[in-house]
């Protein structure tokens, strides 16, 4: 196969963005040079390498194979560069992504605790949703990810070999209201009586449920703002503009003028804090890393 390097890293970019747009966007290319691209990749590899869905693009069998070599042969292109510039790293890099809330309730705790026992060790964070960070593992761009799952906890992906996944910790959902207003003084509301208040969300789409409204709220959901930033919605609360989900593990950093609400009359809602990578043998840096994260939580 005649397959360039620059081949590869588009593949790898289509793998983690789930489209050819995104993908163009994230390397500053047209759209039209990332399709053809894609294109002489599988021409090259003489089958199909994308399947074309409706939530987006996704790698063939045949696309993950040539993924898997395509992050050795790019982490060993980036090896002989720093070999020929002379370039030698004073510390072992781990790139961690994060789901939306993890930054704050895990994330410093964890890198001051390796700081203290493995200061050797280089933490880079990325933050997005669990469905993306599953590709950003899949394409090799972060080494290793703290994402969430609802019950029935089901595999994260249908993708093979399965990612090795650990579970460090099961946080329950509740609802952050304003600390004046209806709900001042209570700590638990039943869910009929969240039909009506207006919600913060996150935007949704077509792989990635609806963020900030109770998943078993019996009724449409009256949605006065949408943000992904966790402190616009927690700063939106406070100012007594709606209310919104946040798991119980954010208590510690909540701002003033929101408290806490639990749900009455639904079943709990509780959420899973696991740490993924990618199977086979970890690094020391991943294995402290992920014990850094389990200690945390």
């Amino acid at each position: 196969m005649d397959i360039s390097s620059t081949g590869l890293r588009v593949l790898r970019q289509i793998a983690e963005s789930g489209s050819f747009t995104a993908a163009a966007t994230r390397l500053g290319y047209t759209q039209s040079a990332v399709s053809r691209q894609a294109a002489s990749l599988e021409r090259s590899a003489g089958t199909a390498l994308f399947e074309r869905r409706p939530d987006g693009v996704r790698l063939t069998p045949a696309g993950l194979t040539l993924l898997r070599h395509a992050r050795t042969i790019l982490d060993c292109l980036t090896a002989a560069e720093r070999d020929l510039t002379g370039t030698v790293p004073r510390t072992e890099l781990v790139r961690l992504g994060l789901f939306l809330s993890a930054g704050a309730a895990i994330l410093p705790h964890s890198l001051t605790r390796l700081a203290a026992t493995d200061p050797q060790i280089t933490v880079t964070t990325t933050e997005g949703t669990t469905p993306s960070l599953i590709r950003a593992l899949r394409a090799g761009s972060i080494d290793l990810a703290v994402l969430t799952s609802r019950p029935p906890h089901r595999p994260l992906d249908g993708e093979s070999p399965r990612l090795h996944v650990e579970t460090v910790a099961d946080t329950e959902l509740v609802v952050a209201v304003p600390s004046t207003g209806e709900f001042a003084g209570r700590t638990a509301a039943p869910v009929d009586e969240l039909v009506d208040v207006p919600w913060i969300a996150a935007p949704a789409s077509n792989a990635e449920p609806l963020l900030g409204v109770w998943p078993g709220l019996p009724g449409r959901p009256h949605i006065v703002h949408c943000a992904r930033d966790w402190l616009t919605k927690l700063q939106l609360v406070a100012g007594g503009f709606g209310v919104t989900t946040v798991p119980s593990r954010l208590s510690p950093v909540l701002p003033p003028g929101v408290s806490l609400l639990h749900v009455e009359g639904a079943p709990p809602e509780i959420r899973r804090v696991l740490v993924a990578r990618l199977p086979g043998r970890p690094t020391p840096a991943i294995t402290a890393v992920t014990r850094a994260i389990a200690s945390t939580t």
